[in-house]
């Protein structure tokens, strides 16, 4: 079977194209979900990637689960109650928590329709930014299930509960001008912008030091559940490690000397 996933990287920028524009880039096979952690587990050990950029090829960004594998119960849709729920524990459920473990930043580049899995993908990254055209929905709902990979956490802390709650409990699209509004994307492009619009991006991340990058992602992501005193202290820590890089260094020296600096990941 040919790669769900064709990756490519642009100095320490990765792309990630997801890559079965046939099925509308559904989350259907195991080999999908593995090629997503085994991407994290790379990215993780290779402190030369500093961000990765997710998008799709085809007319849709991702159609989140393939509805004619849910009707014939096949795939990562057969079995037991109990059988399910491990399948989506061991499966799909591996691709949010990878992500959000990844400390270099994540741009989705959405080249068309997020649905379902889909926009929950999308919003596992930090950065969302979207061709004009696309549509975004969370429409379990719709299918008579429920947001099983991690879309119930992310949404809501995008959006807001209000507007999370609007699409989880109605299952309705919203366009891109609604999704910019609403903050669920920072920019819109037309379909022949986008890949050098979330490159641009990309690169202006990628400037920075890597260190500097995960740990400040670190930081973003344990914010999100940690008590400011908490979290105060592990900024101590972090802050420590930082100012004794050769990279704080350099950045300081930099800006003294009116220069561009020029990092070396040390």
């Amino acid at each position: 079977m040919k790669p769900f996933l064709i990756i490519e990287r642009e100095g320490a920028v990765i792309t990630a194209r997801m890559d079965r524009p046939e099925t509308r880039n559904a989350l259907t096979e195991p080999q999908y979900i593995q090629e997503f952690v085994d991407l994290c587990s790379v990215i993780r050990l290779d402190t030369t990637i500093k961000v990765l950029i997710l998008t799709g090829n085809g007319s849709a960004f991702c159609a989140g689960g393939n509805v004619k594998d849910m009707r014939d119960r096949t795939g990562i849709f057969e079995g037991s109650p109990f059988e399910l729920r491990n399948q989506y524990r061991n499966g799909i459920q591996r691709i949010p928590l990878a992500l959000y473990e990844l400390e270099v930043p994540i741009i989705a580049a959405i080249n068309g329709a997020a649905i379902g899995a889909g926009l929950d993908l999308a919003c596992m990254c930090d950065v969302r930014i979207s061709v004009e055209s696309a549509k975004f929905a969370e429409s379990f709902i719709k299918l008579g299930i429920v947001p099983g990979d991690g879309g119930a956490w992310f949404l809501p802390r995008i959006v807001g509960l209000p507007k999370a709650s609007i699409m989880a409990l109605t299952g309705d699209a919203i366009d891109g001008k609604k999704a910019l509004e609403w903050g669920l994307v920072t920019e819109l492009v037309s379909s022949d912008e986008l890949d050098d619009a979330a490159m641009k991006m990309a690169q202006r991340m990628a400037e920075n030091p890597g260190h500097g990058l995960r740990l400040t992602k670190r930081l973003l992501r344990e914010g999100q559940h940690m008590r400011l005193d908490s979290l105060l202290e592990l900024s101590a820590a972090f802050q420590s490690i930082a100012h004794h890089t050769e990279d704080h260094s350099e950045a300081v020296n930099a800006f003294l000397e009116k220069r561009k600096p020029k990092f070396t990941g040390k």
